[in-house]
């Protein structure tokens, strides 16, 4: 009894509380209780402000479980390391050692055309008679043998009309067909532009010729040498290094090469922005000997990407036009995401539930493409040429899989619509650099400098043509300035911010704080002794 404050009844309690807690209003029920109108009024106001204040916590926890978030940006300024750099040449290299192959398809290309429209092409487009086809032998592969392929008669190019035409005029649609292994389920793989349709048609042999060669050849041994594609490469005023490119094989482009890939060598650091601090280069740009049916253009692929990454030119990228100089100048973002509850994102990679096929750090692009191949390996039982294989996996070829094309295309089309579940898999990661690029444009080299500087990279590099600034390109990447914007994902509601609010609200509402919840926990707390004191005196009683 010391100890606990008893009441002779829970009226006396009641108003004990109403006349000393701090909770405003709640005394005017004790002081008005001769006044029954009163006393009536100021429990009902009592109660609607009870019921808005936890209609507004209602509507606090709803928005803080929705975990909103805002975007803060910030500007920073300070030394940092040049990009990565990836150069190709836009005209697919014709590979030795399946050459013989593509000039049977450049011949089958030939004669699908001259049905389709009625052009001879042999002396216009192939260019067949001016060179010499020399075809290697493979190395020994046990049972690989590249006598066993044959070019399929099953893919032909065909030209239907258009009935989804509109206007009332006769168009065509042009296409070839795919069906599946029983030869049902056919559809046409069709363009309303017959270009479009030639060199998808093209495209899907050619997967099929290069999927012949072994895994275990390295083709970056049979291609050209960086000497061969740059005349000229500068840093900062000093040249490049044998140690500042590497060389990578692309399925589309052929030869490829990235400059600064791992950003680790201080040699690229970037103290100052402006066009001579940059990376100017001087490419190599000719059609000889190429592929024409793989591109429509000419010139060079370049990309500005982070270090460590793989690029996918064929999604990303620009293109430098031959007889042009280009400038190029580049301005860094930083994302970084909040992940967790706040959004979907991966910091590395590891917490994704998608094998990635690459050797390189995480990006959104490899673990989509990982995705789609680790399914068309499961559902077509090969996989994708363009794509890298999982292990024991082996490339699709229409001699050995001949319903492949079926698969793939239906499945690539489900990718595209997002019906399959590669978008879920694959998150964003949380921490990214984007670079913003504004190029600009001047013919190069000039009408009356042209002479000298064909003579300067013919002396140095062995250059040879009379194409008139036609196979030659000159591009200069730099910095516009060193300061660069980051944009920072942060909690529109974090919970510090969110007692802040529940706070105000009950100021509003009862002009109290804190410790007046604690007055009416002890409120809560001496019913139930009371309760149970009552209870007990009852069960004494009886």
């Amino acid at each position: 009894e010391g100890l606990i404050e008893f009441y002779d009844s829970f009226k006396d309690m009641f108003e004990f509380f109403c006349k000393n807690t701090t909770i405003h209003g709640t005394i005017r029920l004790v002081c008005s209780d001769s006044n029954r109108m009163k006393t009536a009024f100021w429990t009902l106001l009592l109660l609607a402000s009870f019921g808005m204040l936890y209609w507004q916590f209602a509507l606090m926890f709803s928005q803080y479980w929705a975990y909103p978030v805002v975007l803060t940006m910030s500007m920073h300024s300070e030394p940092k390391m040049f990009p990565a750099i990836t150069i190709c040449n836009l005209d697919p290299y014709r590979f030795d050692l399946v050459s013989e192959h593509l000039v049977q398809l450049d011949r089958m290309a030939e004669e699908s055309i001259a049905l389709l429209y009625g052009i001879n092409t042999s002396a216009s487009l192939f260019h067949l008679h001016e060179r010499n086809i020399h075809v290697q032998d493979l190395p020994n592969t046990g049972n690989h043998s590249r006598s066993s392929f044959k070019l399929s008669q099953n893919f032909s190019l065909l030209r239907m009309p258009d009935h989804d035409n509109r206007a009332g005029k006769k168009h065509f649609k042009v296409g070839f067909r795919l069906c599946n292994a029983t030869g049902g389920n056919c559809f046409y793989k069709t363009y309303s532009s017959g270009m479009d349709a030639i060199l998808e048609w093209y495209r899907f042999h050619y997967m099929n010729i290069m999927s012949q060669l072994p895994v275990i050849i390295n083709i970056s041994d049979h291609e050209e040498q960086i000497e061969d594609m740059v005349y000229s490469c500068q840093y900062d005023g000093e040249p490049c290094r044998p140690s500042d490119y590497v060389h990578f094989h692309h399925p589309v482009f052929g030869s490829c090469y990235t400059f600064n890939s791992q950003g680790t060598d201080s040699f690229w650091t970037a103290t100052k922005p402006g066009i001579p601090y940059g990376l100017s280069l001087i490419l190599k740009a000719e059609q000889k000997d190429h592929i024409p049916l793989l591109t429509t253009v000419a010139g060079v692929k370049v990309m500005i990407h982070n270090h460590n990454q793989t690029p996918f030119l064929e999604h990303e990228g620009f293109d430098i036009r031959p007889g042009i100089a280009t400038t190029i100048g580049i301005q860094q973002d930083e994302v970084n995401r909040l992940g967790g509850n706040y959004g979907k994102c991966t910091t590395n990679g590891d917490d994704v539930n998608v094998k990635l096929l690459y050797n390189n750090s995480y990006t959104l692009q490899a673990c989509l493409h990982s995705c789609f191949q680790h399914i068309m390996v499961q559902k077509c039982g090969c996989g994708y040429y363009y794509y890298p294989l999982p292990p024991g996996a082996k490339y699709c070829d229409y001699n050995k899989q001949p319903a492949w094309g079926h698969c793939f295309y239906q499945l690539y089309s489900r990718l595209r619509n997002h019906h399959l579940n590669c978008f879920d898999q694959c998150p964003k990661p949380c921490r990214e650099s984007l670079y913003k690029v504004s190029a600009g444009t001047a013919k190069w080299p000039s009408v009356k400098s042209q002479d000298w500087v064909r003579q300067a990279l013919r002396h140095q590099n062995g250059y040879n043509s009379t194409s008139h600034r036609k196979d030659i390109a000159k591009v200069t990447i730099f910095y516009k300035q060193l300061n660069y914007q980051a944009v920072n994902e942060s909690p529109l509601l974090s919970e510090n911010l969110l007692l802040s609010s529940m706070g105000s609200q009950w100021s509003l509402w009862f002009g109290s704080s804190v410790l007046s919840v604690v007055e009416m926990f002890e409120l809560l707390i001496d019913t139930l002794v009371l309760s149970l004191l009552f209870c007990y005196q009852r069960l004494r009683a009886k």
